[in-house]
């Protein structure tokens, strides 16, 4: 073989040369060209084998329309202590050949009204977060422990009968004034109803159940659930004893304190999976009900 020449040598190290500069220029071109959103969503899945989220996101304007999809995370670290049903904010990075999610940061709820009424239920509701803070709450993947309550049509509905369904259950009561409080919850489930409304009873069951027992008994559940056009069989509104309403209540991080006659009140709707078990504790109100339905759809799928 022909020992190279100097010339040939040259030629070599320029070529790499060119080659290393090129690809540095290509780089350095899509990190230029990266488009950054700020999003939000509500999280359906985490998989960490994967450095992957499943999100139902909001829309971005300018960008995409609200979907329920699957995200490369770049710092596997951000999966560590996310759960289904936790809101978050994050940055979406997009290059021309690529996208992923970073600096995701889970939402905390808070009211966003700022009159002077509100300002002394947020109070009240630092109060509330105190006092539920002291409780020992269900974890995601713990049995839910099982109960019976009363329906709208006084007839007794126990959670174990539900066994091999998924439960979506809310809190509320009939005389809240908010509308972005009980009625957005109850919306939510109204909603659900409408979307799912081939497995309704089959493979869904919804759940509403007072904090008031002590107003809301059996016939003004019936007339809320007329409100909302619930299908008895499968849209239970349900009552009880103090003691045993508080108990569920309790079981979920829900507390209520009376203030000039309503109830100032923590907001959570929990999903409960085919086998009885928590699959998520949302807090707030700050989700859409498309994102609620895209959550129970992915726990029905499992």
């Amino acid at each position: 073989m022909t020992p190279a020449t100097p010339n040939s040598d040259t030629r070599r190290v320029l070529t790499r040369l060119a080659t290393f500069i090129f690809i540095l220029g290509a780089f350095v071109t899509n990190a230029a060209d990266a488009q950054h959103y700020q999003a939000r969503g509500i999280v359906l899945k985490v998989d960490p084998a994967k450095s992957s989220i499943y999100v139902s996101t909001d829309a971005i304007p300018g960008f995409m329309e609200a979907m329920a999809m699957s995200y490369p995370v770049k710092n596997p670290k951000d999966l560590e202590g996310l759960a289904p049903g936790a809101m978050i904010d994050f940055t979406l990075t997009v290059t021309a050949d690529t996208s992923y999610i970073e600096n995701i940061k889970v939402r905390a709820f808070e009211s966003l009204e700022q009159d002077p009424l509100t300002a002394r239920r947020l109070k009240l509701l630092d109060q509330i977060d105190s006092a539920g803070s002291a409780t020992k709450l269900l974890e995601p993947g713990q049995h839910i422990p099982d109960f019976t309550l009363t329906d709208q049509s006084n007839q007794p509905v126990t959670l174990s009968t539900f066994s091999g369904k998924v439960v979506v259950l809310s809190f509320m009561y009939t005389r809240c004034a908010l509308p972005n409080y009980c009625f957005r919850l109850s919306n939510n489930l109204s909603r659900l109803q409408k979307r799912f409304h081939d497995q309704l009873g089959r493979d869904l069951i919804l759940l509403s159940i007072t904090f008031d027992p002590a107003h809301d008994q059996p016939p003004q559940l019936a007339d809320y659930a007329k409100i909302w056009k619930a299908e008895s069989a499968a849209w239970h509104m349900l009552t009880g004893s103090t003691a045993d309403v508080q108990n569920v209540c309790r079981e979920f991080g829900v507390v209520a304190y009376p203030d000039e006659g309503l109830l100032i009140h923590s907001l959570h709707t929990v999903i409960i999976d085919r086998q009885g078990n928590l699959a998520a504790n949302l807090e707030g109100n700050e989700f859409t009900a498309t994102q609620l339905g895209d959550l129970v759809e992915t726990v029905m799928k499992r």
